[in-house]
C-alpha cells in the first residue's frame, strides 16, 4: 500500500520573521510587541499587523524567567511522598501565595548528587530564594555557594551549622530520647531502632537519642538491634522482617519515621506478630493512620503545622532586605501515647 507525502509540522514563527515582515529590527518588533521603549512612526502598527498576519505568539512565561520577573521560590523536599514532606509543600504554597509568589517543587529523593543537580536547574530559571532539606550533613559545598552568591536560603527539616542561612528543626535528639526512655520506663531492654542512611541529620540526631536513653539506664548499645532502611513502607518492612528474624530479638522497636512505622506495622504482622502484646512500637512523627490501626500507635509528634509558614516569613524577611544573623528555630517535640506499648512477656513470643 502506497503511502502519502509524510506531513510536515509548520515552522514556528519567531520574532525575527516578524521583524522582516515589518521591515523593522528584531530590537524594534520586541519594543512593539512587549510594550517597553518607544517605536516611532507607524512601525508598531506594522508590527503588530505583521504578528497577526503571520500568527506570532510570543512566549511571555519565557521572557519573564530569564528577566527575574517571575516570582519563584523552589522547595526542595527529602522525599515529596513522604507525608511530613508534603504537608510542609501544602503549608508553604498557601503562604507564599499571599505574598503573590509562586512554588516550584524538586524532590532530591535524598540522592546528594540529584540535589545538586536540581538546584543548578532551579537558579537558571531566576528563582528569588530556596527552602530545603538537606540530603546529607557531608555534601553542603553547593548550599555555602549558594548563599555566599545573595541567594535566600532556608533549611527545613536539617540544619547544617556550617551554611550560615536561617533553619527550621526540631529536637530530634531529645525527641528520639524521650521515646527509647519511655520504652524503657515500661521494663524493655532489648529495643529494635529501624533508621535511615546516618549521612541525614536528622538519622544522626535520632540515632543520638536513641544510644544516649540506653546509656543513661545503663543498658549496653547493641549494634545488632540497629538497622538501616531506605525511607518507604517496603524498604521498612523488609528491614523489620530481617531484625525479627534474628535469633534474639528485640522486645519493642523504634522508627524513625511514619513512613517506617507504617513498614515496621506490616512487617511485624506478616510475621504473626502482635503490637503490644509480642512486640511494643514507638515511631517518631505522627500521621493520619497512627489513629486508625488497632492499637493506635504512640508517636514522637513534631510541630509540623509550624515548619512551613515560619520556613516562608523567614525565606520572604531576606528576599526584602533583611541582613540580621541567621535565625536557627529548634521546636520541642511531643511523645504521643498511645496502645502500642506495654510491659514485655517473660517469654517473647516466636
Amino acid at each position: 500500500m502506497q503511502r502519502g507525502p509524510r506531513e510536515v509540522a509548520p515552522k514556528a514563527v519567531t520574532l525575527i520573521d516578524v521583524a522582516r515582515a515589518a521591515n523593522v529590527s528584531r530590537a524594534t518588533a520586541a519594543r512593539a510587541l512587549n510594550g517597553y521603549g518607544y517605536v516611532g512612526g507607524d512601525a508598531a502598527e506594522r508590527v503588530l499587523a505583521a504578528a497577526d498576519r503571520l500568527g506570532y505568539r510570543s512566549n511571555r512565561v519565557a521572557q519573564a524567567l530569564r528577566r527575574g520577573q517571575l516570582p519563584l521560590i523552589g522547595f526542595m523536599p527529602g522525599d515529596i511522598q513522604n507525608p511530613f514532606f508534603a504537608r510542609i509543600a501544602h503549608d508553604v504554597d498557601v503562604d507564599l501565595r499571599a505574598f503573590r509568589h509562586n512554588l516550584l517543587i524538586a524532590s532530591s529523593e535524598e540522592d546528594p548528587e540529584q540535589e545538586v543537580e536540581l538546584l543548578e536547574s532551579l537558579r537558571s530559571l531566576n528563582v528569588r530564594g530556596f527552602i530545603v532539606a538537606p540530603t546529607s550533613a557531608d555534601n553542603k559545598e553547593h548550599l555555602v555557594r549558594l548563599v555566599r552568591d545573595g541567594t535566600p536560603l532556608v533549611l527545613i527539616d536539617r540544619a547544617l551549622p556550617q551554611v550560615a542561612c536561617d533553619s527550621v528543626t526540631v529536637d530530634n535528639e531529645g525527641g528520639a530520647r524521650e521515646a527509647v526512655s519511655y520504652l524503657i520506663a515500661n521494663g524493655h531492654r532489648r529495643i529494635g531502632l529501624i533508621q535511615d542512611d546516618s549521612r541525614i541529620t536528622t538519622a544522626r540526631g535520632r540515632l543520638a537519642g536513641y544510644i544516649q536513653a540506653l546509656q543513661s539506664h545503663g543498658i549496653e548499645v547493641d549494634e545488632s538491634l540497629i538497622i538501616v532502611s531506605r525511607s518507604t513502607v517496603e524498604y521498612a518492612i523488609d528491614a523489620t522482617i530481617r531484625l525479627f528474624s534474628r535469633p534474639s530479638r528485640p522486645t519493642a522497636v523504634f522508627t524513625v519515621d511514619s513512613l517506617m512505622t507504617q513498614g515496621a506495622l506490616l512487617g511485624l504482622r506478616s510475621m504473626g506478630l502482635a503490637v503490644p502484646h509480642a512486640v511494643s512500637l514507638v515511631g517518631f512523627d505522627d500521621f493520619n493512620l497512627a489513629t486508625f490501626t488497632d492499637p493506635q500507635i504512640t508517636v514522637v509528634a513534631q510541630p509540623i503545622a509550624q515548619i512551613g509558614p515560619l520556613a516562608v516569613k523567614l525565606l520572604i524577611q531576606r528576599i526584602n532586605g533583611s541582613r540580621e544573623p541567621p535565625h536557627r528555630e529548634q521546636f520541642p517535640t511531643r511523645l504521643v501515647v498511645r496502645g502500642s506499648v506495654s510491659r514485655p512477656s517473660r517469654t517473647p513470643a516466636r
